[in-house]
């Protein structure tokens, strides 16, 4: 940082052009900036500093406040401000001095401005609004300088509301003459997507031109955006592997200019995030990421260079090459590559080393093995960071046989660390294997009192409450939840009457709660001798307000008998009249019960089953009451962070000419005794509660929209078996077995025979063989956060029926994917490509022509597809929507006819003479081919599988499960198939509805299914469809759409293309969205319309439109966070599309 500081001070004066010779480099001798700086090293104090500070400041203050004070004169007086704010003291009356010099300076002088004001002002600082005409005139100006010094600024800070303002200036620039022009719209584009990602959902074919752009840097840039992008959504850009191929190629070959070369590597910081993209398109992805093995061989060959940034070249590449479908032969390269890491005696390499070794470690535990040495070596390191590096390699090796090692070796080194954020970590790592893998109780209460006596307060408070709750919820057994009590009963009274000052305060709390709730388990313990100790607590001086609240708590479980009494009556005394409230009610309850023996029976009843906790977090129980109120004329509810926002943000700018502002009246609205949403504050639209807020997920949720599931609650879920096994590597362990012996001392092994060898090195081998024990076999030895096949010992019991979430966390190989068309050319046709429909039809392998039988989820029948009853080969019609409109389902004959028309004369008889979507192939393999689709109904959306029977034999016991994270689904019928005959078709049919709103929604599963000979296998299915599939027509009058307006809190702005084809251009807009996304046309009033639909099930959204200035503004209500953003998304697409479909007819 110091360099940093350095390179800037030596930077600015020439940038200021403070010395008398242009260019000069050096602080002149009469400079105020030289003369500040050389007076604040001279100094000897810190409290000299600052009057220092303070005399400038206030010198400062004077001169910029001084109507006589020049242009160039605020120029050096904002340098010194700055100055002043980067050694950390306040110089806030700068701030709109500094946005004045951005808006009236000279080009020189406004650069100086812009630079004060990104170093001042943050993105939600209130004097930025400021900013945001002089952004608009520099964006528009002719000057490059003022156009590149808007763009900066832009990208580093900007207010999101007012991102609608700029963005057609911004989109302007991508086409640019000027490289450096292009490169910085870009990376404000990027700077909209993180911050506001539903504002440039319309422009994602312009990421695409910036990714063909001519110049290297504009396309550099543009892989920011598709790395987020892709993070989120890696299925919607498989098209563009061979495209991100290609650069790399171009990249590793040196076609780039010396200019992208560091210390000879050519590009290296754009072959990193084109590897970290590749790894993200191959994933779980055969065909794909055959597309990517030449260029990654080639990336590791060309990487060889000694220097640290091919090192990290290499790293990428070996995680790239772990993440995509294996091969063979680049898993044995990347295996050399972690090992010269981890060998290699440079502490940087070798902490690389075990990163990419513990990043591996789950899709190959036997790699581990070849170095097990190396890694005992490092337990050992005086480096605490390789310490802590090794340790989570051990951490994730862990298994039922090495896990005492492990913890062991943890906890020595918790109790040498001095370092708060390592504690935490790894005493949360400590407590999730003791619960996971504990060999017994004694073992498993021991290290949990380990973890709370080293971890003391600074454990996240969610390590207590788990074990508390797996205290308290029990096992499947009801004799072990009796034995592991009372284990922890005796220890806790053990440390009570030891020194129970030094233990920390949150291990004092989890003793009282245990003795207050399973000390009875105990026969010959007293409840007085219990409270006796657990009054010792309260007399302690270092004893918390909290931990005392836990402990009377406690002892109000514990008051029976005459000792216990006069016990718990003398304390509730002392603490009745405490300043603290919460001790002194917790002193009153004490007291009552005490003294009411029945009531404390009642209130706090022994061995009572747990309930489960029924919590209405919507409060619908006050629906009726709210509902009076706004007849009554109420306000609607807004969250206290709106209505400060509201306040806060009532002199904001308006992004509308006034000639323009809404100018309908009330008495042209027929909203009956409600305000016109025309008529609302504008201010509401810019609240924190709007919902691309939520959308991007705020600071408190995280958006998983798109993401595969990689990561569930046993830890990292396994995703293929490896293409080829690694040699076995054969590990000195005392366990083996004779035969094993014979059998490893006759095969050809990669360990060398033992010979005799220090005892220091026994020592090693000795806790090698204990550390990495079954990781070389193929037992069912479960790694931490993999599936696990067998049970855990503490394994809670079950709260409710199983869901089908296991169909999500089970991979398999059998996955095809759709292949892509490798561009030879760089980003070749990539413009040119039409925007592929939400459901258009993949090419997969085809199903073969179905015969025989056909078997539905009700039971098998017969189904003869001769040619006698084939009739007709009319191919589906497609609707405006995308789906196919319902038609005749016969039979069909030719075999060229469409395979969806031939699966679709087999769906459900209810569902005959309904809209669906094409009938797409999910996945196949040489026994199945799994297609589906799914059809329209008014109240649901039904989700159709086929199942066909491609082998010649019969298959036992089908069993289809799906799940969502965004959808509801139920199984219409039974979704297992007893038997399926050869070469027939089971059909099953589900019902989606959806549970939380999202642009595209996914539904996957997992169909597993037994030979008559073989082992069960299974086969993985994913199937995407868009959230309009759900949106209904809402059927309101203009009154109940007013009421319900002011109902809804969530809401989104957005102005979208006008269709301007007649002249009524609103009318046509909304006649395009209603046929397209099925909307509900309410009323158009002059240039207003009202717009209502429905999310199934019963998840309302209101839409607001009115003409602007040749666009058309558009503001979406809904109670669903969010649905508004969604809808807007796929507002945009369905005008874009109507747009496209009417120049191709034109043309």
């Amino acid at each position: 940082m110091s360099d940093v500081v350095e390179k800037t001070l030596t930077a600015l004066p020439s940038l200021l052009s403070l010395d008398s010779q242009p260019g000069s480099a050096k602080l002149s001798s009469t400079s105020k900036l030289g003369n500040l700086i050389r007076g604040i090293t001279e100094l000897t104090s810190k409290h000299e500093e600052e009057k220092l500070i303070q005399r400038e400041l206030a010198a400062i203050k004077e001169q910029v406040s001084s109507p006589n004070t020049s242009m160039r004169q605020m120029k050096e007086l904002m340098v010194r401000a700055i100055y002043c704010e980067m050694l950390g003291y306040e110089a806030s009356f700068s701030y709109i001095h500094a946005i004045k010099l951005a808006q009236q300076g000279t080009a020189l002088e406004k650069r100086v401005g812009y630079l004060a004001v990104s170093l001042f002002l943050n993105e939600s600082h209130e004097l930025l609004l400021l900013l945001v005409n002089t952004v608009l005139k520099d964006l528009q100006s002719t000057n490059l300088i003022e156009v590149c010094m808007a763009l900066t600024v832009v990208s580093q800070m900007f207010p999101k509301d007012m991102i609608p303002a700029i963005l057609p200036l911004v989109e302007e620039k991508l086409n640019h003459p000027k490289e450096i022009i292009r490169r910085k719209a870009v990376l404000a584009l990027y700077k909209f997507y993180l911050i506001a990602p539903n504002q440039v959902q319309h422009i994602h074919n312009k990421f695409r031109k910036a990714l063909c752009d001519k110049d290297p840097g504009v396309m550099t840039a543009s892989l920011h955006i598709y790395l987020q992008m892709i993070q989120e959504n890696p299925e919607g850009y498989k098209d563009l592997t061979a495209s991100f191929v290609t650069i790399l190629k171009q990249v590793v070959g040196g076609k780039l200019a010396m200019d992208f070369n560091y210390h000879s590597v050519p590009a290296p910081w754009l072959q990193i995030q084109l590897l970290r993209i590749l790894s993200l398109l191959g994933k779980n992805d055969q065909s794909t990421s055959e597309i990517m093995y030449e260029v990654l061989n080639e990336s590791l060959r060309r990487a060889e260079m000694n220097h640290n940034i091919t090192y990290a070249i290499l790293y990428e590449c070996v995680k790239c090459i772990y993440t995509i479908n294996p091969k063979s032969e680049l898993l044995e390269k990347a295996a050399k590559c972690i090992g010269n890491f981890v060998l290699s005696p440079k502490i940087n390499l070798k902490y690389l080393g075990l990163k990419a070794l513990t990043y591996v470690v789950q899709q190959d535990p036997k790699l581990a093995l070849q170095h097990q040495m190396t890694i005992i070596e490092c337990l050992d390191h005086p480096d605490l960071i390789i310490k802590r590096e090794t340790l989570e390699l051990l951490f994730r090796i862990t298994n039922a046989q090495n896990v005492t090692v492990i913890v062991e070796k943890m906890l020595e080194f918790l109790r040498i660390s001095k370092d708060d954020y390592t504690t935490i970590d790894l005493v949360g790592k400590v407590a999730e294997l003791a619960e996971k893998y504990a060999p017994d109780n004694e073992w498993f209460i021991e290290t949990m009192n380990t973890v709370f006596s080293i971890g003391g307060d600074m454990m996240q408070p969610d390590i207590p409450n788990s074990f508390l709750k797996l205290l308290c919820e029990g096992f499947d057994s009801e004799e072990e939840d009796r034995k592991l009590r009372l284990f922890a009963v005796d220890s806790y009274v053990f440390l009570l009457q030891g020194e129970p000052g030094k233990l920390p305060q949150r291990f004092l709390q989890v003793i009282s709660w245990v003795l207050g709730e399973y000390s009875y388990l105990k026969e010959e313990l007293e409840p007085a001798t219990v409270l006796r100790l657990l009054a010792k607590l309260l007399d302690m001086k270092n004893t918390r307000s909290e931990t005392k609240s836990w402990v009377l708590m406690a002892m109000a479980k514990l008051c029976q008998g005459g000792a216990g009494v006069s016990a718990a009556q003398e304390v509730s005394e002392t603490y009745s009249s405490s300043l603290d409230t919460v001790l002194r009610q917790r002193a009153q309850e004490l007291q009552h019960l005490s003294q009411d023996s029945e009531l404390q029976a009642r209130v706090l009843p022994r061995d009572a089953d747990l309930e489960p906790l029924e919590v209405d977090s919507s409060l619908s129980f006050l629906d009726g009451f709210v509902s009076e109120a706004l007849a009554a004329g109420a306000a609607p509810y807004k969250p206290p962070h709106q209505r400060q926002e509201e306040l806060a943000q009532a002199k904001a700018l308006s992004l509308e000419p006034y000639a323009l502002s809404l100018p309908i009246s009330m008495s042209s609205c027929s909203i009956a005794d409600r305000q016109s949403p025309t008529l609302l504050s504008m201010s509401s639209g810019l609240s924190g509660d709007s919902a691309d807020i939520l959308h991007k997920g705020g600071s408190t949720t995280l958006k998983l929209d798109g993401v595969k599931r990689v990561w569930g609650r046993d830890g990292y879920l396994a995703q293929r078996e490896p293409a080829e096994e690694a040699a076995q590597v054969e590990v000195p362990s005392p366990f083996r077995s004779p035969s094993q012996q014979r059998e490893a001392e006759s095969s050809d092994s990669q360990t060398p025979t033992p010979i005799p060898t220090s005892e220091p090195e026994q020592e090693k081998q000795q806790l090698a063989s204990s550390l990495f024990v079954g990781l070389g076999s193929q037992s069912s030895v479960c790694l931490m956060g993999k599936s696990e096949p067998t049970p855990q010992r503490f394994r809670r019991k079950a709260k409710g029926p199983g869901s089908s979430s296991g169909a999500s966390e089970q991979i398999s190989n059998s996955l095809a994917s759709c292949p892509s068309t490798v561009d030879t050319l760089l980003c070749n046709n990539l413009l040119d490509s039409s925007i592929t429909s939400e459901l258009a039809l993949p090419p997969s392998k085809q199903t073969p022509q179905l015969s025989q039988g056909l078997t539905t989820a009700n039971g098998p029948f017969d189904i003869d597809l001769t040619d006698s009853n084939i009739k007709g080969n009319t191919p589906p019609l497609i609707g405006d929507n995308g789906f196919v409109v319902a038609a005749d389902h016969a039979p069909c004959e030719d075999p060229e006819t469409p395979k969806d028309l031939c699966l679709s004369s087999h769906l459900p008889a209810e569902l005959f003479g309904l809209s669906h979507s094409e009938i797409t192939p999910l996945c196949s393999n040489q026994i199945l081919d799994l297609s589906a689709c799914h059809v329209l109904k008014e109240d649901s959306l039904a989700f159709v599988v086929f199942i066909y029977n491609s082998s010649d034999s019969d298959i036992q016991q089908i069993l289809l499960e799906l799940d969502s994270d965004e959808l509801e689904v139920s199984c219409v019928c039974d979704s297992s198939v007893q038997e399926t005959r050869s070469h027939s078709l089971a059909v099953c049919q589900y019902s989606l509805t959806v549970k939380r709103p999202s642009v595209h929604v996914e539904v996957v599963g997992m169909v597993s299914y037994e030979l008559p000979v073989g082992t069960p296998q299974s086969v993985q299915l994913s199937y995407k469809l868009p959230l309009t599939s759900f949106i209904r027509p809402l059927t309101v009058s203009t009154e109940e759409y007013g009421t319900m307006w002011l109902a809804f809190s969530h809401d989104t702005k957005q102005n979208l293309t006008l269709i301007s084809d007649g002249p009524e251009p609103l009318k046509a807009t909304l006649n395009v969205l209603k046929k397209k996304l099925q909307l509900h046309v309410v009323e158009i009033i002059g240039k207003e319309g009202i717009v209502a639909c429905q999310l199934l099930q019963d998840l309302p959204c209101l839409m607001h439109c009115h003409l602007n200035a040749g666009t058309l503004a558009v503001w979406l209500r809904s109670p669903v966070p969010d649905l508004p953003d969604c809808l807007i998304y796929h507002c945009q697409r369905a005008l874009q599309e109507h747009t496209e479909q009417h120049l191709s007819v034109n043309h």
